[in-house]
């Protein structure tokens, strides 16, 4: 109640009703800063369902992000219409390389529902096509980590080529409008916050709903002991390509929410660094918590965001550092030390411990 009450009253309120000179305003800058971790966010917690609750590690969910916000980026650049710089119907990077014509797979790229429903078709077919081979080869552990790895490493090449019609290492930017309001105005920067953030509560009921069914007990008994429920009679490949699928479908749409928030999408998204990333927030906030990950993912990014500007050349030791403290000492992540009574009582020790 208190996360819907912050998202579509208390945020609002404090970044449009009250004056930009009074102490409680809450600028642009962080309505910003927040939609985009809240995208970050049910990433996060779609890692959680396979990794935490069904022990599927992957190290490609960045693809499926990358691939909703390049369908979303394509729709964005279609309502950009004449008032690129070319002033052509034709997107600027595709007069820039001289094409005459929009490729196929952009035809229908200016119906907002047409690109709604790839949002969700796109990776959602992607990863089940994907998961289909490679469960059923029974691959787990850590080369599943590495071929969804290489997926994603794969793609990312693939849209740096120009010729695809992706916008290649540019990618998609310099957005006017979406459905035909402006995209840079204080109030659709609100609008586009207000969804993303009700997005998040609407995945968290769902993830939060399937773990305590009974479905959600099939999956942890997948994580504890496949083999044994495959001697009850479950079949495991099916419940792990469904919440696989679920998964991708999760960040695909977190990818279309962030896109017209910061303005941009191109193939670094994809970058192995980035699905990694994922895997950190999950970890540092808790697995098999729910909770945690969205916890994990406004941690590091908050983090990351200040030490970016103070700091920028020790953000990424500031990080590994992070990762290593977590594995070392906390287990089970941020909330699991809040958790417990003497949680940072327990913490001393195990440091004394490790050093002894």
């Amino acid at each position: 109640m208190a996360a819907l009450v912050t998202v579509t009253v208390l945020v609002p309120v404090l970044n449009l009703a009250v004056p930009p000179d009074n102490v409680w305003h809450l600028g642009d800058h962080w309505v910003s800063l927040l939609g985009k971790i809240m995208c970050y966010a049910i990433c996060a917690l779609a890692m959680d369902l396979i990794w935490g609750y069904t022990g599927i590690l992957s190290l490609g969910h960045g693809l499926f992000f990358a691939l909703g916000g390049y369908a979303m980026g394509m729709y964005l650049m279609r309502q950009i219409g004449r008032e690129g710089q070319y002033q052509s119907d034709l997107p600027d990077f595709m007069v820039f390389l001289d094409w005459k014509a929009l490729p196929w797979h952009w035809t229908f790229s200016d119906s907002f529902a047409f690109q709604m429903a790839m949002v969700v078709l796109v990776p959602g077919l992607l990863a089940f096509v994907f998961g289909w081979f490679a469960f059923r080869s029974r691959i787990k552990g850590v080369y599943f980590s590495i071929i969804t790895q290489a997926m994603t490493y794969a793609a990312m090449l693939l849209f740096f080529r120009n010729e695809t019609g992706f916008g290649g290492n540019n990618g998609f930017t310099d957005f006017k409008r979406i459905l035909g309001i402006p995209i840079a105005t204080p109030a659709t920067r609100m609008a586009l916050f207000v969804i993303t953030g009700l997005t998040l509560i609407g995945f968290y009921l769902l993830a939060r709903a399937l773990v305590h069914s009974r479905y959600g007990r099939v999956l942890q008994a997948i994580r504890d002991a496949e083999s044994r429920v495959m001697f009850t009679g479950y079949d495991p490949i099916a419940y792990k390509l469904s919440i696989w699928t679920l998964s991708a479908v999760m960040c695909g749409v977190a990818g279309a929410l962030y896109v017209p928030q910061v303005g941009i999408i191109n193939p670094s998204e994809m970058s192995p660094a980035a699905s990694i990333e994922i895997a950190i927030w999950t970890a540092v906030g808790g697995r098999a918590t729910l909770i945690g990950p969205i916890v994990g993912a406004f941690f590091v990014n908050g983090a990351k965001s200040w030490f970016t500007q103070a700091f920028p050349e020790y953000w990424l030791y500031f990080l590994g550092a992070l990762f290593i403290a977590v594995t070392l000492f906390l287990p089970n992540g941020i909330i699991g030390l809040l958790r417990r009574p003497a949680g940072i009582v327990g913490l001393l020790r195990r440091a004394r411990e490790t050093r002894s």
